[in-house]
Parts: structure tokens; C-alpha cells; sequence
């Protein structure tokens, strides 16, 4: 796994805040419609989008348990690299997050379409790590 280190995060990328609760709740309430979106596309024209939609929704997931713990990041890899700190028994969910990012910014970057192939091997994990997201940040969602 590629993950960016913590020191450099910590370093580069981290800002102590104070702990905004009103914002973490406009995260997920965003992280919620998002998911209701998914469920609208029509697959077989969309899968680079759901996917995208996916990521997007875990990424904003991971601000929210960054900004529960009273920290900021200005790097989305940074984000990764901490919740895999806090929680290193998730490794593969963190393996797939990455794979998500880096897909994700192919498409934004380069116009790269994801492979139908890695929405069908892991679509039921994108929506388990939702879950678990939400269960970290105490959300039933």
C-alpha cells in the first residue's frame, strides 16, 4: 500500500482545530444526499461516476472523523493516511479507499474512465466502508 506518510501529513498537512460539531453534521447530512444520488444513475452509461460519487461520499466521511478528532487536512491522501493511523485493523478497506482516490483523480485529471471492473469487484466493500464510516462517527446512515 501507497499510503502518505503520517509524519509529512502531520507536517505539511494537518491543522489543529477546534472540534466543529454543526459542520461534521452538514458533512454527512452532504455524505447522505450523495448516496441517494447513486442510487438514480443508470449504470452501465455511469459507472465512472458512481464511483466517483462513492469516493466522494467517503471522502467527506474522513473530513468529518478528522474534524471530530479536532483536525484539518489540506490533502486528501492525508486523510487516508490518518484514518488508517486510527484504525491500522482496516487495512483493506484502506487498500480500496486509495484505489478509489487514485482512479478518482485519473478521471478529474485525465479524463480516464474507471474500469467497469473494479466498480463490479467492489462495489458491496465501497458501501461497507460507508457504513463503517458512519459507525465511527456514531451516524446511523
Amino acid at each position: 500500500m501507497n499510503l502518505m506518510p503520517w509524519e509529512l501529513c502531520e507536517r505539511d498537512f494537518i491543522k489543529i482545530v477546534k472540534r466543529d460539531d454543526e459542520r461534521i453534521k452538514t458533512i454527512i447530512k452532504m455524505a447522505l444526499k450523495r448516496l441517494d444520488k447513486i442510487k438514480r444513475y443508470k449504470m452501465e452509461d455511469e459507472i465512472s461516476f458512481i464511483v466517483e460519487d462513492y469516493y466522494e461520499i467517503i471522502k467527506e466521511l474522513l473530513v468529518a472523523y478528522l474534524l471530530k478528532n479536532g483536525l484539518r487536512s489540506k490533502n486528501h491522501q492525508c486523510l487516508i493516511s490518518y484514518f488508517y493511523k486510527k484504525n491500522p485493523q482496516y487495512e483493506r478497506e484502506v487498500q480500496i479507499i486509495s484505489q478509489m482516490s487514485y482512479f478518482r483523480n485519473r478521471l478529474n485529471y485525465y479524463g480516464d474512465a474507471i474500469p467497469k471492473k473494479f466498480y463490479e469487484t467492489h462495489e458491496k466493500e465501497f458501501k461497507k466502508i460507508i457504513k463503517l464510516l458512519f459507525g465511527v462517527l456514531e451516524v446511523k446512515g
